[in-house]
């Protein structure tokens, strides 16, 4: 038996759930792999929540760490809210899938000023 793909994602409640998905997804696709292991990892996003996120850099924070992991081995393939990523992915990382929304009725209503 091969060894099982290792999943980085934050620590997070709502984070370990997602990659729970993916990682079930994986397993029913592909019985015969080795069940996927689940790597929760802790970004600067994580570590400095008592700052507005501007100030300590605004978008990354939550994926940086996660994304430096997968570069260099340390994981197979991440888990990450679109919410949380950069524009433009770094150099060498692709988003390689999306699983579908549970609810597309999902919506954000606000004031024009937003």
């Amino acid at each position: 038996m091969t060894r099982p793909l290792r999943i980085g994602t934050r620590g997070s409640p709502l984070a370990l759930v997602q990659a729970g998905m993916v990682r079930d997804r994986l397993a029913s696709m592909h019985p015969r792999l080795a069940a996927p292991e689940i790597v929760p990892m802790r970004t600067t996003g994580d570590a400095m929540q008592d700052r507005p996120l501007a100030e300590i850099g605004g978008k990354g924070l939550f994926t940086r760490e996660i994304e430096q992991a997968l570069r260099a081995g340390a994981i197979d393939l991440a888990v990450h809210s679109l919410k949380d990523m950069e524009t433009r992915l770094p150099d060498g990382l692709v988003i390689d899938c999306v699983l579908e929304r549970a609810d597309p009725r999902d919506a954000l209503i606000g004031a024009a000023a937003l």
